[in-house]
Order: structure tokens, then C-alpha cells, then sequence
């Protein structure tokens, strides 16, 4: 069980998917008062106890603006445990692994061939390729892109089942919420993820 409930902290009910420019002025809201400049001139209890109250509502609103994080947090909270099977690839997403998973490999043999290419011909032919490849991730990164924006939609459906369910505490609440469903979109959430920053790191490589 999470030593704290971020979302209780930030005084905004549980759910899976959260507005996030909402959430952004929740926080800005809390933490103005508990800032570490207006209490410079207090004494030193006095500094350090703001000083913890202001970390942890930072760390609650980086943990809850975060879609991956925010989704592990509530399973934690909602299980008292860590979801299983993380590494289990989520339905739906089985194409795009084994897609991401190829262009990485064959885009890294072709960074690694342009790194060592010293003839003159080869580098414009490797030049010319290079555009091809900053395309495909392009592409792959909309495609990326809009599996997010799916998973998006079906977090925002599921916040009715928390909007409804008996409160925090409730041995009821449990079998009112779609917990194996929330845990099957952290999984795809965590390959989406991942699969971004792969991809993104690629495309900095090639624009070098």
C-alpha cells in the first residue's frame, strides 16, 4: 500500500484519467501558500515542516500528472499491491510491439552503418536513407501517438465505475471497480511509453 494517497492530498477523488491543466491548478493553488520563499524568515521547525508539506504535494501532483505513474498509484492504492504480470503484453498491442520493436533494430544497423561510412557515395546514399527512416518513425510515432489517445478514451469511460463505487474502506468497493481492466490499459500505457521514448531517441540520432 502507497505510504500516502496522492490524490487525497491534492483533495481530487480517485480516478483514472484526470484533467490535467484542472490538476495543474489544484496543485498551483495548494502549494502557493506552503512555498519555501515565503517562510525564509520563520524559524527552522517551522521551515522544515513547510519545506515536507510542499515536497509531497510536488510529488503528488508529478506522480498524478503522469498517466503511467497516476494508473499505478490508484491500482496500488485501490489492491494494496503492485499490478502482475507488467511484462504480459496487453490485447491490442501485440502489431505495434513486434512493429516498433523491428524499425528500432533495422534503424539502429542503419545508424550504425552511417557512423562508419567514409566513402563520399555511400554517405549521400546513406544521407538520402536517412530521410526515409526519419519518416517511418514519424509515422510510427502518430501511430504510437494515437494508441495513447485510445487507452485515453478508455480510462476517461472508466471513471463512471469510480464516480459510483462505494467510498475508499468499503469491502464492497473492490468488486465495484474494473481493477483487471485498469491494470490491462497500465500495461499498454507502459509499452506506449516506452515505445515513444525509443522511437523519439532514434529521431535525434538521425537528425544529428
Amino acid at each position: 500500500m502507497p505510504a500516502a494517497d496522492f490524490f487525497e492530498l491534492l483533495e481530487i477523488p480517485r480516478r483514472p484519467w484526470i484533467d490535467v491543466d484542472a490538476l495543474k491548478q489544484r496543485f498551483l493553488a495548494r502549494s502557493t501558500a506552503l512555498h519555501p520563499d515565503r517562510f525564509h524568515g520563520d524559524d527552522e521547525a517551522t521551515r522544515a515542516t513547510t519545506s515536507r508539506e510542499y515536497m509531497a504535494l510536488n510529488t503528488a501532483y508529478q506522480t498524478l500528472r503522469e498517466t503511467r505513474d497516476r494508473l499505478l498509484h490508484l491500482i496500488e492504492l485501490e489492491t494494496g499491491a503492485k499490478p502482475r504480470d507488467i511484462q504480459k503484453i496487453p490485447p491490442g498491442t501485440m502489431d505495434l510491439f513486434v512493429e516498433v520493436a523491428q524499425a528500432c533494430k533495422a534503424g539502429d544497423e542503419y545508424l550504425a552503418e552511417k557512423a562508419t561510412a567514409v566513402s563520399p557515395m555511400l554517405k549521400l546514399r546513406l544521407l538520402q536513407a536517412g530521410l526515409e527512416w526519419m519518416d517511418r518513425f514519424q509515422t510510427l510515432q502518430g501511430r504510437v501517438n494515437a494508441r495513447r489517445s485510445e487507452l485515453d478514451g478508455e480510462l476517461k469511460s472508466m471513471n463512471a465505475a469510480w464516480e459510483s463505487a462505494p467510498p475508499p474502506g468499503d469491502p464492497g468497493r473492490a468488486a465495484a471497480l474494473p481493477l483487471e481492466h485498469l491494470e490491462t490499459v497500465y500495461r499498454a500505457m507502459s509499452y506506449v511509453a516506452r515505445w515513444s521514448a525509443q522511437i523519439q531517441e532514434r529521431l535525434v540520432r538521425l537528425s544529428e
